[in-house]
């Protein structure tokens, strides 16, 4: 977000009004934070914890999309192409949490999980990750906490973040270095002197 500062200016200012400068962000804060949670699900999109699903196995003939999958096929999911795919998305390698509030009702709480199966963050169905709402929960409170505790800043002479993803898995092709300037009271960073 630090590459889309009026993204992250939105998303603080969101934090500030709902939470405040007097006390951290706590869960219960949450399904106030649409612009938030938009932005989690953005990052979801673009960047799956994983680029594929585990591999499933066709036990019988079926038809998916119009694709015949006979019996026996192994089937693989990208989660990473699909949540990029042009057919779905519109600009998809833009980051836009925008485009996951209600055009017709901003007010609207943003969803945390993706019914439409238009991007896959912990997979779904039977065998989807028991701890999806877990890890939703967790990624929200702490990038709410990283947001609303800390100013975000390229370091002088970076023009621009490089978020190249590395071809072994999770991990981004270079290190991310941020510059984070402490914005709350002191009373609330325990442990950290100034």
């Amino acid at each position: 977000m630090v590459n889309n500062p009026e993204v992250l200016e939105k998303a603080v200012a969101e934090i500030d009004r709902v939470v405040g400068h007097d006390r951290l962000l706590q869960e219960s804060d949450i399904p106030q934070l649409n612009y938030l949670k938009a932005c989690i699900r953005e990052a979801f999109r673009l960047h799956p914890v994983a680029p594929f699903n585990l591999p499933h196995v066709a036990l019988a003939d079926t038809t998916v999309a119009g694709y015949h999958i006979p019996r026996g096929s192994h089937v693989i999911l990208s989660r990473t192409g699909l949540g990029r795919n042009p057919g779905v998305w519109d600009d998809p390698l833009r980051f836009d949490p925008g485009r996951h509030i209600a055009a017709g009702n901003p007010k609207a709480e943003v969803a945390l999980t993706e019914n439409d199966l238009r991007f896959i963050s912990f997979s779904t169905g039977r065998r989807g990750c028991v701890a999806a709402s877990l890890g939703t929960a967790m990624c929200i409170m702490l990038f709410g906490r990283l947001l609303q505790g800390f100013t975000w800043s390229k370091p002088a002479g970076v023009g621009a973040v490089d978020l190249s993803e590395s071809r072994h898995g999770t991990f981004m092709a270079k290190p991310l270095v941020l510059r984070a300037e402490p914005r709350l009271p002191a009373h609330l960073y325990p442990g950290i002197s100034r």
